[in-house]
């Protein structure tokens, strides 16, 4: 009974994976379904549902996190604190818009699920997102899916860590590099997701959208074709955006956020020998 806690959320966010894939990619296999929904009303019926099976994962996976673990009550106050200062980042970036596509809040997505663990990373990217929502005024069909994408950024970070760690790149310049590497392909990979998400319910020249039938290599021809037209610039200053600045400022937030992990874990575990808590990187 001792790791049904850890079970029952590693199964939570399996579902919430799940539900976002299935949320993105039920217009090509399920086409008659969207068949005469006008673009505009496409994604709006969804959205009630697809914010309220979120937010209640997320917080179901909180209140699992915070049960009989101190340190994982103090992880919940720090991630509280960051999704703040993010949702400000991003409130910044509205009011003094940037060039493209770049956006602030995807270094400390990609920071804290490396050092912090999937779970965190996960959080931290969609509870960003919604947050920065609400006060920037940006609640709309489309919330789901950049909730979802920015979840999945932070979820994936912690992949870095076996390549770290195999060419001992700890704490050195190598490991900010290969962060910075992993913000690149976030940068494009946010860009194709979120179009993903609008793709198939545009109508237009047959060489650039999506319609029923079309074979797996026609229909990736033709999303490439409109990705490069669409959106290819923004993602391109997007990922040059995340790269200078985990470059910039990855080196002291990650040592800032490791004493933060070392204090946790001293706390928590009093023999000072063990580093890191297996429970957080999960």
């Amino acid at each position: 009974m001792k790791g049904s806690p850890k079970v029952i959320t590693l199964l939570i966010y399996g579902l919430s994976m799940a539900i976002g894939i299935i949320a993105l990619l039920y217009p090509f296999l399920f086409p008659a379904v969207i068949e005469g929904i006008p673009m505009g009303m496409a994604r709006m019926g969804e959205m009630p549902l697809m914010l309220t099976l979120l937010l209640g994962l997320g917080l179901l996976v909180l209140l699992y996190e915070a049960q009989g673990q101190a340190i994982n009550t103090k992880l919940i106050a720090l991630l509280g604190v960051l999704v703040a200062i993010n949702a400000a980042l991003r409130f910044i970036e509205v009011a003094i818009p940037g060039p493209g596509g770049f956006s602030p809040i995807f270094f400390l997505i990609i920071l804290t699920g490396y050092i912090y663990g999937s779970k965190f990373g996960f959080l931290m990217g969609s509870l960003t997102m919604f947050v920065s929502a609400l006060v920037t005024g940006g609640v709309g069909p489309w919330l789901p899916s950049q909730m979802f994408a920015a979840g999945w950024a932070g979820m994936s970070a912690p992949l870095c860590r076996p390549i770290v760690i195999g060419l001992n790149l700890e704490d050195r310049r190598g490991e900010v590099v290969l962060l910075a590497i992993f913000g690149i392909g976030w940068g494009f990979m946010y860009g194709l997701i979120m179009n993903l998400w609008s793709w198939p319910f545009i109508v237009g020249p047959a060489e650039q959208y999506w319609t029923p039938g079309a074979g797996f290599a026609e229909t990736l021809r033709r999303y490439m074709a409109y990705y490069a037209l669409t959106s290819l610039g923004w993602d391109i200053l997007r990922a040059i955006g995340n790269a200078l600045l985990i470059l910039g400022f990855g080196i002291p937030t990650l040592r800032a956020f490791r004493r933060f992990q070392s204090r946790f874990d001293f706390d928590y575990q009093p023999n000072p020998a063990k580093q890191i808590n297996p429970e957080l990187n999960t």
